[in-house]
């Protein structure tokens, strides 16, 4: 193709070997990460970055902001490790340094192994080619012949799978087939570390699942991989080994679960405390357990203002406060109703429903046919709903109410509707909405052998 000839191309040759960027390493090691600072100038005024720039004047005011403070860790060949933290964290800092895009302010780094980056989907893409030009641009900058992208081409259409608009160009292209694209390419040049930075949730969910299925065979071929991701339940499922990243420093290294726990305290602000929701410990004067949740900033409520819900949480299994709930688990939701004037039998309810808005399940008192009594003026009662986590990894809404009937007719006290989310963490997902925690079985049958 003759528009590859007006790119100037890398030395191919060196792009196909390993290469290191600090020192020697083992050979058992893919990534060393050795005290790695990325350090930002935060200026007051423009005019004080242009005066560092240009050397002028002695009283330039800046600020230090450490995306990276101090971090260290190895990835071993054949590895699947995952990166998970707060926004903010530095978990993107640290890929675009291990891929090359940043530079780092202080520490080491080595790379021992041809890297293929899942960042920024189609960032090298120039919207004026066809999608066949631009795989052959983005393979040339790759450091591929344009043989090599012959033999590759084959493959990286089947994956993308965007039919003839492949010879159309990109700019025409809507945003759907543009990353189907993208991942396309860079998931079909054959890297020995894979670096994903929440790139598998691109496209439709077909898609998805054909990204996730060729992340799958990367690990059986034992390619390395560093995986970023929001996704827990991915996570938990795919990766050997996890980092928690916090403000830029390297807060916990191990086991997917018990990293995972570890996050689900930062999210809340329980790192460092440890919190029995039973006997409100841990809990400083004044805090309450919505205090620590996630909650939704537009919830919709209503009522007679006879009640209201004065506080409520979701606990784990542990007891501690949190909006990630791992599948399987037992867990707890909890609220504190205040009564304002004396009602008799009122119903306490929880219900789920999934991000499109449809009610998936729930339950209340008069259901579990308990009988809640009068509640006097000014009491306030405390109800625990607790169950095990049998839905599918996803997200869910939780809705609230308390309600019943007063002097013959239905009465709404208070109900909040989309109060705060839950995320179910899931190595197993099984069809539709809940897990039926089937046990299965598979025998061979002896007996029709001759």
């Amino acid at each position: 193709m003759d528009f590859i000839e007006q790119i100037e191309k890398p030395n191919s040759e060196a792009m196909h070997t390993d290469h290191v960027m600090a020192g020697n390493i083992s050979d058992e090691i893919a990534i060393k990460v050795d005290h790695v600072s990325k350090i930002y100038k935060l200026y007051d005024r423009n005019r004080d970055r242009l005066k560092e720039a240009l050397h002028i004047g002695k009283n330039v005011h800046c600020r230090e902001h450490y995306a990276l403070d101090d971090v260290s860790f190895e990835v071993y060949r054949g590895e699947t490790v995952g990166i998970i933290g707060t926004n903010g964290s530095g978990k993107s800092t640290i890929l675009k340094i291990i891929t090359g895009v940043l530079s780092p302010s202080a520490g080491a780094l080595d790379i021992n192994g041809r890297i293929s980056a899942l960042l920024e989907l189609g960032a090298g893409f120039n919207m004026e080619f066809t999608g066949i030009e631009n795989i052959y641009l983005n393979g040339t900058m790759l450091g591929f012949s344009e043989k090599e992208i012959d033999g590759k081409l084959e493959s990286i259409l089947e994956f993308a799978d965007i039919g003839d608009f492949v010879y159309q160009k990109v700019k025409t292209y809507s945003s759907g087939m543009f990353v189907r694209l993208a991942f396309a390419v860079a998931i079909n040049i054959d890297p020995e570390i894979l670096i994903v930075d929440e790139a598998l949730s691109v496209g439709d969910v077909f898609f998805q699942n054909k990204c996730y299925r060729k992340f799958e065979d990367f690990k059986k071929q034992g390619k390395t991989i560093l995986f970023v991701s929001h996704d827990l339940g991915s996570i938990s499922k795919y990766c050997d080994r996890v980092i928690l990243l916090e403000k830029g420093r390297k807060i916990g290294e191990g086991d997917p679960k018990e990293i995972i726990d570890m996050y689900k305290k930062v999210l809340v602000g329980q790192l460092d405390q440890t919190v029995n929701t039973d006997k409100s410990a841990g809990l400083s004067e004044g805090t309450k357990w919505k205090d620590l949740m996630q909650l939704n900033p537009n919830v919709d409520t209503y009522g007679s203002g006879l009640a209201e819900f004065e506080d409520y949480c979701a606990y784990d299994n542990n007891g501690t406060i949190t909006n990630t709930i791992v599948k399987g688990d037992e867990f707890t939701v909890k609220v504190k109703v205040r009564f304002f004037e004396t009602i008799q039998d009122p119903i306490f309810a929880l219900s789920f429903k999934n991000m499109q808005g449809t009610e998936i399940t729930g339950t209340n008192t008069m259901f579990e046919k308990i009988t809640t009594g009068v509640c006097e003026a000014g009491s306030a009662y405390i109800v625990t709903f607790t169950q095990n986590m049998s839905l599918q990894g996803g997200e869910y809404l939780i809705s609230l109410g308390c309600v019943g009937y007063r002097e013959g007719n239905f009465t709404v006290y208070h109900r909040l509707y989309d109060v705060f989310n839950l995320t179910v963490i899931s190595s197993k997902n099984t069809t539709g909405f809940y897990d039926m925690n089937s046990i299965v079985t598979v025998n061979k049958d002896t007996n029709t052998e001759e």
